[in-house]
């Protein structure tokens, strides 16, 4: 699986209400691991939202991005505490928080629940098309491919990117155009971090879902109505002979 990328921010204003002004600063934590020198720490220093000043662990020292900022920067760097302290940084504040996004958060898994269904393709140079729909997995990451007889296919694959539902889950599509040919099997394969071996789902094309119940609900009205008429049958006859045991006068 691809590595995880997170940027961990903290952010701190100070509003001058005098002229209204404001001023402030921006710690980030960039990283790929867990590993100390996989992390970067960098600490902004805005002034009316133009960044004037930076600290970038990468380059040990701070870059000025405006004339104010070269002045700082340089006054800065050649402070042995003032950088002493902002290289610390990176392991006593990146290291331990990012420790903690991996524990709690990146770590964390939901499977994913798939299902195929077909369409008509609108135009192309196949009769059929299969999707194969994945919903309701975390984190957002998720490779989908397409088998056919156990060989991956590579043609007439589109998929859509991964989508968020808003509620830290994501879904995505995957649609195959194919041409059906007698006894093959079409099936769709998910790997994901949740999951510790491939998810392959094989498609059934002998009556979609949505088929298979109108036949459902138009065998049971069918059977109903039978039951009904029968009935009907039966009082009806019950009827006509009580009227015929009636003696005349």
């Amino acid at each position: 699986m691809a590595s995880m990328f997170l940027c961990f921010t903290i952010l701190f204003i100070t509003l001058c209400t005098a002229d209204g002004y404001v001023t402030y600063s921006l710690f980030r934590c960039l990283f790929n691991s867990t590993e100390l020198k996989d992390i970067q720490y960098i600490y902004s220093i805005y002034y009316n939202k133009v960044e004037f000043a930076r600290f970038d662990s990468n380059l040990g020292k701070y870059v000025g991005y405006t004339e104010f900022g070269v002045k700082n920067a340089e006054h800065w760097n050649n402070d042995p505490d003032v950088l002493s302290r902002r290289r610390a940084q990176k392991e006593t504040f990146c290291h331990h928080n990012t420790g903690v996004w991996y524990r709690n958060v990146l770590l964390k898994s939901v499977k994913p629940s798939v299902r195929l269904h077909s369409m008509t393709p609108a135009g192309g140079h196949h009769p059929a098309m299969v999707v194969c729909s994945i919903y309701n997995f975390y984190p957002k990451q998720v490779k989908v491919s397409w088998l056919r007889n156990g060989q991956e296919v590579t043609s007439d694959v589109t998929s859509t990117d991964g989508m968020s539902d808003g509620n830290w889950l994501y879904q995505i599509h995957s649609h195959l155009e194919y041409t059906p040919r007698s006894g093959e099997k079409i099936s769709c394969k998910v790997e994901h971090a949740s999951l510790k071996e491939p998810l392959i789902t094989d498609w059934d094309p002998s009556m979609p879902e949505s088929e298979r119940n109108k036949l459902a609900i138009g065998a049971s009205g069918l059977i109903l109505g039978l039951t009904l008429s029968l009935a009907g049958f039966i009082y009806y006859r019950w009827k006509a002979r009580g009227l015929m045991l009636v003696p005349s006068n």
